[in-house]
């Protein structure tokens, strides 16, 4: 049994993925005998209906100087963040001086969108890497972790904050309650807090379980952000489906004296219908996952029995537990090539296939491709139409 984040009550495991690694610990090969390894077992709480890692590396092991992942490096998240920044605008920015803040702000993609004067902004950001880059975009980003410890010393935004965001972020905090405690000192008597993350429903109806890693220590679903938060002094206002991280949720929150959007109760009927507030979805769930695995495990041996070939594409922090889970290493899958500087020359983490240069991709062709970042598959298909084209194919755990 395992205590619940929120509850401090006890919960029972529900699946457990093994051994793992640090899902974006790409590494050298000198450094494999000493490799981080952790155990990933998920549980559920029915009292809040949320789902949670019950282990997980401290933050400070994931978010630090070379984290290597760089929103900028998607057009499509560039868009998103966009059209999120002007969404805001037009449904919360009521006043001029609009103060903001955006938690884990990494290169400042977002809050470039919040620049002109009539915005003071704040983002923090713990990873050095990228909050540098920000800095240097003229981003007031500042290296360090979201609490009431570090806000204190940013006088003009205690107590007098209009709007806090963050996206695919708050799933990251293992410590809720400090983070709600941050969110009220921050926040004036109409403040909202704002935030996206991946949603729980959508990884059911998926089967995504490559959502479920070190950095996300929580799914959360409608029924979880309402009965969390109502603990506190917020409740939840509004919400906003969203295509991001194969299925996405936008919540909003404000103090409890707040108006709430009536289709919060429909959204609430879905989930108890279909069992994403209780037990039960997590409990089949489970199931889905081992025959999800039995099912990748037979279709990759059976490309390699006819002495195919192939390679992974995208080197993203959820390739992590598919490969691990499903055990596949570097005699299934040759190598995965990506873009990012950091991961390039390295290796996967836990099943150590070689990164390689994305540049090489069309050097070499490969007529199975392993799409790990199968949420961006859209924009890929138009970037790799001769890929398609010579007969390759794309393999997801999906």
């Amino acid at each position: 049994m395992f205590k619940c984040k929120i509850t401090k009550k006890k919960i029972p495991q529900i699946i457990n993925f093994g051994k793992m690694p640090i899902a974006n610990g790409f590494l050298n090969k000198k450094d494999f005998k000493k490799e981080f390894f952790y155990n990933m077992g998920v549980s559920f709480s029915k009292d809040v209906s949320l789902m949670q890692l019950n282990n997980h590396p401290k933050p400070e092991m994931m978010f630090n100087a070379n984290y290597p992942f760089f929103t900028s490096s998607s057009k499509f998240m560039k868009n998103h963040f966009k059209n999120y920044a002007n969404w805001a605008k037009r449904k919360y920015v009521k006043t001029d001086n609009t103060k903001i803040i955006e938690i884990g702000s990494n290169d400042g993609t977002f809050l470039k969108n919040f620049k002109k004067k009539n915005f003071q902004h704040l983002g923090f950001e713990p990873s050095k890497n990228v909050s540098e880059i920000a800095k240097k975009n003229g981003i007031n980003s500042i290296t360090k972790f979201f609490n009431r410890t570090n806000l204190i010393t940013f006088d003009k935004f205690v107590n007098k904050t209009d709007l806090i965001f963050g996206a695919n972020v708050v799933c990251h905090i293992p410590d809720l309650l400090e983070f709600i405690l941050t969110c009220d000192l921050a926040l004036n008597e109409n403040g909202k807090i704002i935030f996206e993350e991946p949603y729980l429903g959508s990884m059911y109806k998926k089967v995504s379980y490559d959502q479920i890693y070190d950095e996300h220590i929580y799914m959360f679903s409608i029924s979880s952000i309402k009965k969390i938060f109502n603990i506190f002094d917020f409740q939840l206002i509004d919400v906003f489906p969203q295509n991001t991280h194969g299925g996405s949720m936008r919540y909003v929150l404000g103090r409890k004296k707040t108006n709430v959007n009536k289709k919060i109760n429909k959204w609430l009927e879905i989930e108890k219908k279909e069992n994403i507030d209780n037990i039960s979805g997590a409990l089949e769930f489970k199931k889905n996952c081992e025959l999800s695995k039995e099912k990748l495990q037979y279709k990759l041996n059976n490309i390699k029995k006819k002495g195919k070939l192939i390679c992974g594409y995208g080197a993203t922090s959820k390739s992590t537990t598919i490969l691990n889970y499903c055990n596949i290493d570097s005699k299934i899958i040759d190598c995965i090539f990506d873009t990012t500087p950091n991961k390039i020359g390295k290796y996967s983490p836990g099943m150590h296939i070689p990164i390689i240069d994305y540049k090489y991709f069309s050097k070499r062709f490969y007529k199975y491709a392993f799409l790990f970042a199968w949420n961006h598959k859209k924009e890929i298909e138009e970037k790799e139409v001769s890929y398609l084209k010579k007969g390759g194919k794309w393999i997801t755990h999906l």
